[in-house]
């Protein structure tokens, strides 16, 4: 059988990833003034959106999600001719419509794949499956991780369905934001009340900054530091010591919401690739989508990692 994955495109893994495994990205369109672009995790496209320095004035896009129709578009054009079952993975519905796009598509798709493959000469049934990481941005990349060991140790689909939800439910997906007044800027625009003016206020005046989870599909703060520089190390120490205690998964995904290169130099993360070096785990390094960086503001810093079930203590 020959097996897929498509995700949305604010799932954050590196290009190189998706392109080696043949991953389908299902792009999301994004508005900024009189710029339009078309986030696919095309690096070209990202360094677009840096040139332009629309960062500041992000908090204003408009979003568009891949709608029912272009998903139906993009199984009956090609995936339901290239594979034989396909897992449709997206970030947790609470914070995007997305999920419920591809549900809604695959009704069609499913009903409608024979008169596609046929005459093709493709018999036998297709299979598509939805599944809702329960996280975002980089807290939805190991359940994707961990559908492509499976596809590759050519388990059956519906033990991967299992392995999927399990995962899903113990993904940890962390952010840390760099500007409070551009996330309180943005959630106003979404109607999101989570980050208040007084909070953003006192945070930007102290340079506190929130430590946000998206974990079992809910995003909420759990914890505070002082300083941006501090609150890297103290993610990227909580991701060593995750690590060091044994993942579910065995890779440590990061996101970063600017130049790629400036990662590794950040405080605390060579702590993290010394800890996933030692203990085999692969550390992912991939630039923030734009979906992400005009919902949360440019240079947020983001982990992703599945794990059994622990307290969280910053």
């Amino acid at each position: 059988m020959r097996m897929g994955l498509a995700i949305d495109a604010s799932c954050d893994l590196p290009r190189q990833f998706l392109q080696q495994h043949d991953i389908a990205v299902m792009p999301i369109a994004v508005r900024i003034d009189d710029s339009v672009f078309k986030d696919n995790r095309d690096p070209a496209e990202i360094q677009r959106f840096f040139d332009l320095k629309l960062g500041s004035r992000s908090h204003s896009a408009e979003t568009e999600p891949c709608s029912v129709e272009d998903v139906q578009k993009l199984f009956l054009d090609k995936l339901v001719l290239e594979k034989d079952c396909v897992f449709c993975l997206t970030i947790t519905p609470s914070r995007s419509p997305i999920y419920d796009n591809v549900v809604k598509a695959s009704f069609a798709v499913l009903k409608n794949y024979r008169r596609v493959r046929e005459p093709l000469g493709i018999t036998g049934p297709f299979l598509m499956r939805v599944l809702d990481t329960r996280s975002l941005f980089a807290g939805s990349a190991p359940s994707i991780v961990e559908a492509v060991r499976l596809m590759q140790a050519n388990e059956t689909p519906a033990a991967i369905r299992e392995r999927l939800a399990y995962i899903a439910e113990n993904s940890y997906g962390y952010m840390l934001p760099r500007d409070l007044y551009y996330l309180r800027a943005r959630a106003k625009k979404k109607g999101d009340r989570s980050v208040g003016l007084f909070s953003a206020v006192l945070g930007s005046t102290l340079d506190i900054k929130p430590l946000i989870r998206a974990y079992r599909g809910d995003t909420t703060p759990v914890g505070k530091v002082r300083g941006w520089e501090h609150g890297c190390e103290t993610l990227f120490g909580y991701a060593a010591d995750r690590v060091r205690a044994g993942l579910l998964v065995p890779a440590m995904c990061t996101a970063y919401g600017g130049d790629l290169s400036e990662l590794p130099t950040l405080p605390g993360f060579d702590k993290l690739a010394q800890a996933c070096e030692e203990c085999g785990v692969a550390l992912m390094q991939a630039p923030m989508s734009i979906t992400g960086m005009v919902n949360v503001g440019q240079g947020a810093v983001t982990i992703g990692f599945a794990a059994e079930e622990h307290q969280v203590d910053f």
